[in-house]
């Protein structure tokens, strides 16, 4: 992600929206750098980075909101959200895998 990039370059290089980006700018997340001689937003290496950084938060599960507070966030309040959120993600495994199980168990009952 070196270099400064359009606001299409970046959508396809981080594999966000232009509508996400254009969210993340909303809520003052992200700005672009600058514009090119066309008008073009563009974006140099550490809005890229960030851009990504927001798209793995939200990857993992967190609102938007939970964005704005973690993305500037000193590292022991990152750890503390990553932690929650890891024991929310496992809570959420068990939970879908008892329902792969009772979908098998219903599945074998049927009969044709």
């Amino acid at each position: 992600m070196l270099g400064i990039k359009t606001l299409q370059e970046v959508c396809e290089t981080v594999g966000v929206t232009r509508r996400a980006v254009q969210g993340y700018e909303k809520r003052g997340l992200v700005s672009p750098t600058g514009k090119n001689k066309y008008g073009y937003l563009l974006y140099d290496s550490m809005a890229q980075e960030r851009i990504a950084l927001i798209k793995r938060y939200q990857k993992l599960g967190f609102k938007l909101r939970e964005v704005e507070e973690l993305v500037d966030a000193p590292n022991y309040i990152v750890k503390e959200a990553l932690l929650k959120q890891v024991d929310k993600l496992q809570e959420d495994n068990k939970e879908k895998m008892e329902l792969i199980k009772l979908a098998k168990r219903w599945i074998e009952s049927l009969t044709d």
